[in-house]
C-alpha cells in the first residue's frame, strides 16, 4: 500500500451515560496515540487526559507507538474506580445480608 494512502479508522471512548465512536481518516504511519489526539475526543471530553490514558485496538491493550492499519478501532480506556475483586466481595456480602433478613 502506498504510504500516502489515508487509513479509515475509528476511535472510541465511553463514560457512564455517554459514548462516542468517531470514524475518520488518518495518514498512513499514524500511531494509535496520534489518532486519539487527532480525534475530536479531547474537545468533547476536556476533563480526560487523552495523552496518558491507556489505549487499545479491538480490546487488546497496545503501546502508544503502535502503527495503525486500515479498519482499526482505537479504544481509550478509563481507570477502574474500584477493584473488581473488592466489588464482588461487597455484592456477595450485601446479598448474604439481604438473604439473612
Amino acid at each position: 500500500m502506498p504510504s500516502d494512502t489515508p487509513l479509515h479508522i475509528e476511535v472510541a471512548y465511553t463514560e457512564p451515560g455517554k459514548q462516542r465512536l468517531l470514524a475518520f481518516q488518518v495518514a498512513s504511519g499514524t500511531t494509535a496515540r496520534q489518532a486519539v489526539l487527532q480525534s475530536a475526543l479531547p474537545t468533547e471530553f476536556p476533563h480526560v487526559d487523552f495523552a496518558a490514558a491507556p489505549i487499545g485496538i479491538f480490546g487488546k491493550k497496545v503501546k502508544d507507538s503502535t502503527p495503525l492499519r486500515a479498519g482499526d478501532r482505537v479504544e481509550v480506556y478509563r481507570a477502574l474506580l474500584i477493584d473488581p475483586k473488592e466489588n464482588r466481595r461487597r455484592k456477595a456480602a450485601a446479598k448474604q445480608k439481604k438473604e439473612a433478613t
